[in-house]
């Protein structure tokens, strides 16, 4: 391995599922491509397997920043503030050496510490004219979490004022020092309002529908059945219809007068995807702009470069949009990495990585080592092809909160490479003594060697009956290794029994 430092550019989305990625060679490959984000991975590694611990915005952030579980950095929910104050990769690298920056989404409701320089947005931001924070914040006027109108306000695409500043900051850096700079997109986040050079792209295209967008979900266990954001109207509360069809609607409304709701379906389908691909196909230009930087600065290979997502998103699979869920389509971020002088191009990497493995992992290419309270672990040596023989290729997850924020219901679980077993828990994220069933508890079970699109709950197979029990022990041991025993909650710990 290198003995040099390598700068370090993390470029994040936010809800870019690795379905709209065309190296990952999904159905929507064939109608949209992403060469500069391609190219990461051509000349360098697509991971496959790599998988947040919480898929939602804020709780993904903190734990990528902080190497720990949401119930040990506090951040559990969307409505809760990382500590300022909390250790992160940028400060220890800050500390020792290295420029930090960090241009775009912050979305963490607290102070920005660690970078010697950042411009972020407030709450979601804007996708047009936005606000940026600085260094001249008074970060004690932020009163919302959901404020969007502080700062400094910008004429232009979010997307493309990300990426200008990310180059000017570059272009003004001390070029004798190495640098790590967190490029922070707010796409291709909802409502997906794309730049209008975009908007005639995929106008003669019809974008595939995925077979589980007419999932019968009879084979779902209780806990999950009936609920989760729907691209048809059957969620009356949270759809794609519903929410498409307003005359609001940031790139016009969805015109469904006088369609069934079959016809209702494949219309929002349609939009809800293109739109979201148009917003996308700014990210992939800007990705470009990146790398042409640093390969005419001739600082290319000397760049460990990074793309990736807060968590993935559900592009119309099992009749759901968002995401939340522990379902892959959610579950899995996007990964690609190059840095040719330790990973080989074209490589496909199938290890199970969580993101509690990033902040150990940047660190250790800084020469660093990750604190104390860092739950993850370098997975520097799997980007080389060199799999640690203990690597333990499973991974822990927990969705807390509760059916009345996006109908979605409290579950955790755990996913290896063969299978997926998944306990809703039917319980509120908090409470006072009694513990009232908000959401009917259940249990469901994925082979996914067998079925990877998790269309056929298993749990109740007798002949499953062995490895359910095995995979209860797992959870169990993985719970209590990360800290998350659910002592507050008795009746939680009956059910994991059962």
């Amino acid at each position: 391995m290198s003995n040099k430092r390598p700068n370090i550019l993390f470029i994040m989305s936010d809800d870019h599922g690795a379905n709209a990625i065309s190296a990952y060679k999904s159905r929507l490959a064939s109608v949209f491509e992403t060469p500069n984000i391609d190219r990461i991975a051509n000349e360098g590694a697509l991971f496959k397997n790599v998988y947040c611990t919480n898929a939602i915005c804020t709780p993904s952030r903190a734990t990528i920043l902080t190497g720990q579980y949401s119930h040990i950095n506090g951040v559990k929910t969307l409505a809760d503030k990382m500590d300022p104050d909390s250790d992160t990769y940028p400060k220890m690298m800050q500390k020792n050496g290295y420029q930090t920056a960090v241009v775009g989404k912050w979305h963490l409701h607290c102070e920005v510490k660690g970078f010697d320089y950042y411009d972020v947005l407030p709450g979601q931001g804007f996708y047009f004219d936005p606000y940026f924070l600085d260094k001249d914040t008074d970060w004690g006027a932020i009163e919302s979490i959901h404020m969007r109108e502080r700062g400094k306000r910008h004429t232009g695409y979010v997307t493309d004022i990300i990426t200008e500043k990310c180059l000017d900051w570059l272009e003004k850096r001390d070029k004798e020092r190495p640098f790590m700079l967190m490029c922070h997109h707010k796409a291709p986040h909802d409502d997906f309002e794309y730049h209008p050079r975009y908007e005639h792209i995929l106008d003669t295209v019809e974008i595939p529908e995925p077979d589980s967008l007419w999932e019968d979900k009879s084979h779902r266990s209780i806990g999950s059945r009936d609920y989760g954001t729907t691209v048809s109207d059957k969620n009356k509360r949270r759809s794609a219809v519903k929410r498409m069809s307003r005359q609001d609607y940031p790139t016009g409304p969805l015109d469904i007068k006088g369609l069934d709701e079959k016809e209702r379906t494949k219309a929002a389908y349609q939009k809800y995807l293109k739109d979201y691909l148009r917003t996308v196909k700014g990210v992939d230009d800007s990705v470009g702009r990146l790398l042409d930087y640093l390969e005419q600065e001739g600082i290319l290979d000397d760049t460990l470069i990074i793309y990736t997502s807060d968590q993935g998103m559900f592009l119309g699979e099992h009749d759901y949009i968002d995401k939340r869920w522990i379902y892959d389509e959610a579950l899995q971020m996007p990964f690609l990495a190059r840095y040719p002088k330790e990973i080989k191009a074209g490589s496909v990497i199938d290890d199970i990585i969580s993101n509690i493995d990033f902040a150990p992992t940047l660190l250790d290419y800084a020469g660093l080592d990750k604190t104390d309270g860092m739950q993850g672990r370098s997975f520097r040596s799997n980007a080389a092809g060199n799999q640690p023989a203990d690597w333990p290729n499973r991974i822990y997850y927990r969705y807390w909160m509760h059916m009345a924020h996006h109908d979605n219901p409290a579950h955790y679980g755990i996913r290896t490479k063969d299978f997926k077993l998944i306990f809703f828990y039917g319980l509120p994220l908090d409470s006072n003594g009694v513990l009232p069933e908000l959401t009917p508890a259940g249990w469901e079970l994925y082979d996914l060697r067998n079925d990877p699109r998790e269309l056929n709950n298993v749990y109740n197979d007798p002949g499953y009956r062995e490895i359910v029990r095995e995979l209860k022990k797992q959870l169990v041991e993985m719970k209590k290794d990360a800290g998350d025993e659910d002592e507050e909650y008795p009746e939680v710990l009956k059910r994991q029994l059962l």
